[in-house]
């Protein structure tokens, strides 16, 4: 049987609440590996991402995908973590498996992340920071839902399921397909609302 995910609310812990986040976002990175191998066609592509091959000097790296957004918002997708950028605030790079959103004034990347190495610099956010980075955090997980709600409503929630089945070994904490993006919903609802100070230290 899978292990159950911990509901969060106002008086989780930190603990609690980054592993809830981080979680989310591993499953959520496998599935999006899986939408791009979907053998009836690469759904990132088809739902208007840019994928962006590796050079030659590159060629032991997957593919870069990339989305602009209205306002100018962008999402970078790698295996190791996202990329979320608005022109109003500046940049967030989240790591798969250390939800905790690092922040860059940079809204866009100047190359194709081929490793956290070509990241631009990024930095836990100073106080000054931290109500910004929440907001560019909650602005991905929204974009992460609405995403996922696509998913079910375009492909259904059997195919997100036939995702997870492959997922789910039976030791990992898991998240069913349907309620996969209601446990985004609640994330966005919790950091915006009360948690976002128990992102970072």
């Amino acid at each position: 049987m899978p292990a159950a995910l911990q509901a969060i609310d106002e008086n989780c812990t930190r603990s609690d609440l980054l592993k809830y986040a981080e979680v989310l976002l591993s499953q959520q990175i496998w599935c999006w590996g899986c939408d791009i191998m979907r053998p009836e066609g690469n759904w990132l592509i088809d739902s208007g991402f840019k994928r962006i091959e590796p050079p030659d000097n590159r060629k032991d790296c997957p593919s870069v995908y990339s989305l602009e957004m209205p306002r100018g918002q962008c999402v970078v997708l790698r295996g190791f973590g996202v990329f979320f950028g608005d022109p109003s605030h500046g940049g967030i790079f989240v790591p798969r498996y250390e939800f905790q959103p690092k922040y860059t004034t940079h809204a866009a990347l100047d190359s194709p992340p081929w490793s956290d190495e070509d990241l631009p610099a990024l930095h836990l956010p100073v106080e000054s920071e931290r109500k910004i980075c929440a907001g560019l955090t909650v602005d991905l997980i929204n974009w992460i839902y609405s995403y996922e709600v696509n998913i079910v409503e375009q492909l259904g929630v059997a195919y997100r399921q036939q995702t997870l089945n492959r997922w789910d070994n039976g030791k990992r904490l898991f998240i069913p397909a349907e309620q996969f993006a209601a446990a985004w919903h609640a994330l966005s609802f919790q950091v915006a609302n009360t948690l976002w100070d128990k992102l970072w230290k």
